[in-house]
């Protein structure tokens, strides 16, 4: 905790012990001067602090009186911040953990000042974070368990059920959890299969943690692991594009759905799989970027189609 930060405290802990204090003896007390007060006084009064000033040979500063410091306190930025959290975890597709997050909300409602509390309630009503929304609702239980599994390195026991409805047990070393495109998913090693996996935890039927330690791989993606996963599933036709661009830009403009994208000497390549190359090439022309088609000839030829498609359109 910064000086400044524990002497803002230190002034609103003397304001809390006593009726009144004169200015002068409470920047003595807190080893700054008079000016450097007053702003601490202002810092104070920003987070939500009543303070009264009484002007005169017998002033003073006090907190108004039947103030109570609420149990927690938040600056605008803090409280933005969990605004922001709550309303992202609302589209989390966590079913059970609804009740939760508006107990939370009540609380912060009823524990915060009135600045903090104005920007809590301005961002409920007024931000929308498109995450796609929950395609299948998860147990938020299923989550806590498997999210301790990964940070205490034991291995969990599951029952998946797979999509053609076969249930299996298997021991996981759960990597990591990713939500993506309204799905939930947990990546690691299956001891069923022998091999890196992904599960869609709305199939996770039961989890629990064992006692059995697992190391987990240097450096491992979880969520770099899915992209490639999700990328490389068998469907229609597999497909690979330069993109004369680099790493970071590739990443932050190329749709998810489209495949993973890997550094290259040439630049960057795309490797995905498409059962519509009409849509692929779509998105390949909405890249702020140039690229080469390196197969199928497929994508080549729709392509060439929708690009003479758009300039007889525009002609």
């Amino acid at each position: 905790m910064s000086l400044p930060t524990t002497r803002v405290l230190a002034v609103l802990e003397l304001l809390q012990s006593q009726t009144q204090i004169g200015g002068a003896e409470l920047a003595a007390r807190v080893g700054v001067d008079r000016r450097t007060l007053r702003r601490y006084i202002a810092t104070l009064e920003e987070m939500g602090i009543p303070i009264t000033t009484e002007q005169g040979r017998y002033g003073g500063y006090k907190l108004v009186p039947g103030f109570k410091l609420p149990p927690m306190m938040f600056t605008d930025e803090e409280a933005q911040a969990l605004s922001l959290g709550l309303i992202a975890a609302r589209g989390l597709g966590l079913a059970d953990a609804a009740p939760a997050i508006e107990s939370v909300q009540a609380k912060l409602d009823r524990v915060l000042p009135n600045a903090p509390r104005k920007t809590i309630a301005a961002l409920r009503e007024s931000v929308a974070l498109q995450t796609g929304g929950a395609r299948a609702n998860a147990d938020a239980k299923l989550l806590r368990v498997l999210s301790e599994s990964a940070q205490a390195r034991q291995t969990a026991s599951l029952r998946y059920r797979a999509a053609d409805g076969a249930l299996t047990t298997r021991d996981f070393n759960v990597f990591g959890l990713v939500f993506r495109s309204g799905r939930w998913y947990v990546v690691g090693f299956c001891h069923l299969r022998l091999g890196n996996r992904t599960l869609r935890l709305d199939r996770v039927a039961h989890a629990e943690v064992t006692e059995r330690a697992f190391s987990r791989p240097e450096g491992f993606d979880a969520g770099e692991y899915l992209t490639k996963a999700l990328a490389t599933l068998p469907r229609g036709t597999a497909v690979e594009v330069l993109l004369l661009t680099d790493l970071e830009r590739a990443r932050r403009e190329v749709f998810n759905p489209m495949g993973f994208c890997e550094a290259c000497p040439e630049g960057v390549m795309l490797k995905g799989a498409a059962d519509d190359l009409d849509w692929y090439a779509r998105e390949l022309m909405r890249l702020p970027f140039k690229f080469e088609v390196r197969a199928p000839t497929a994508l080549r030829n729709a392509l060439a189609r929708i690009a003479r498609e758009y300039l007889e359109a525009f002609a």
